[in-house]
């Protein structure tokens, strides 16, 4: 389900939007309109049902890639719209870069981000409110980055005691991590108990290194 929207998007709408299961897209980068989707079907990440293969636990356990948070957001949302080979449309428009902007200047939205060689190489971003992540997008520019910062996203909400993890919608792609939809309804139960709980998502400080290790036995 979408409706149009026909007034002003302010970062108090959105997260008002959010706590009620709905978030906003743009038909493409080029269109400055937004409309608001709540899916008859949700796609989730539950937390305790993340897949990891052998190889990526390995790769996570090699710490390959450097993991920061919230490091350079400007940056992730950029990787983020510039599409690429598996999402060659983005429907990350100005407005919608503005509107996340002010969401992580305020605190409410989150990075996490794989660095390589100083080169940011992967990374994905999503919105904080209670116990709920929303996440909106990820990007990659070098093999399985993206998988490793969402290895160390679940791991993080898990040892912050969150209780959902919004994916919006289901690819092959997330459905062979773990994602899968449930009902409209059910999703909604869901997301009013998680926000009626805290979750720090700050547990492991802002700077503070996180090692594979460390990610991989907060999954247990």
């Amino acid at each position: 389900m979408s409706t149009t929207q026909s007034f002003e998007i302010t970062p108090q709408v959105l997260l008002r939007a959010y706590s009620i299961g709905m978030f906003p897209m743009a038909e493409s980068a080029d269109d400055p309109s937004l409309f608001w989707v709540d899916p008859e079907q949700r796609g989730v990440f539950p937390l305790d049902g993340l897949i990891v293969s052998r190889s990526l636990a390995k790769l996570v356990r090699s710490d390959r890639f450097e993991i920061r948070v919230d490091h350079d957001f400007d940056a992730v949302i950029s990787g983020c719209a510039g599409g690429g080979q598996e999402r060659p449309k983005t429907w990350i428009n100005e407005r919608i870069r503005k509107l996340y902007l002010d969401l992580f200047q305020r605190g409410f939205a989150h990075t996490v981000e794989a660095w390589r060689e100083g080169r940011l190489v992967g990374g994905l971003y999503g919105v904080q409110i209670g116990g709920a992540f929303f996440g909106e997008s990820m990007f990659h520019t070098e093999r399985d980055a993206s998988k490793v910062a969402l290895v160390h996203l679940v791991a993080r909400l898990r040892a912050a005691g969150a209780m959902l993890l919004d994916t919006q919608f289901v690819t092959p792609h997330l459905q062979s991590l773990g994602a899968i939809e449930i009902p409209r309804a059910a999703f909604h139960l869901q997301l009013d108990e998680a926000l009626g709980c805290a979750a720090d998502f700050y547990v492991w400080p802002k700077d503070e290194p996180v090692s594979g290790a460390q990610a991989l036995a907060a999954l247990k």
